[in-house]
C-alpha cells in the first residue's frame, strides 16, 4: 500500500456556528459541498491539494479542556509568513504559543479552536 497524501482531518466541536466562524474568520478557510450524512457538520477546503477539514458536531466532550499542549494530538497548516501570522492572530485577539527557532527545525506556531482542539501553524518549505 502506498499513500499518497491526508485526504482530510475530521475534528469534533460542540458549537458548529461557532466553530464555523472560527476556521472562516481566524484561518480564512472556504466551506465546501458536504452530502446530507444525516447529522451536523461542515466540510472546508484547504489550498490547492484536494485536502480538506471536516467539523462533526458531538454535544458530548471534545477530548480536550485544557490549553496548548504541544505533545497532544493536533494537525498542521502550512503558512507563508511567520510574522504576518502572528499580526494576524493578534489582531483577532487568539492567544498562542510561538516558536520561531523550534527544536523541530522549522517556525512553529501552536492555536486552540474554540473547542480546544490544538492547530499548528508552521514554515516547512
Amino acid at each position: 500500500m502506498k499513500i499518497a497524501r491526508i485526504h482530510h482531518v475530521s475534528l469534533i466541536v460542540t458549537d458548529l456556528e461557532r466553530a464555523v466562524r472560527f476556521y472562516e474568520e481566524v484561518l480564512g478557510l472556504q466551506q465546501m459541498q458536504r452530502p446530507d450524512l444525516g447529522f451536523p457538520g461542515v466540510w472546508f477546503s484547504i489550498g490547492a491539494t484536494g485536502q480538506q477539514l471536516h467539523l462533526l458536531v458531538h454535544q458530548g466532550e471534545t477530548g480536550r479542556s485544557g490549553g496548548i499542549d504541544t505533545r497532544d494530538g493536533h494537525f498542521a497548516l502550512s503558512i507563508d509568513d511567520f510574522d504576518e501570522a502572528v499580526r494576524w492572530l493578534d489582531s483577532k485577539g487568539i492567544a498562542y504559543e510561538a516558536r520561531r527557532e523550534s527544536k523541530a527545525g522549522f517556525p512553529q506556531i501552536f492555536i486552540l479552536d474554540p473547542d480546544h482542539n490544538i492547530i499548528e501553524l508552521n514554515i516547512t518549505s
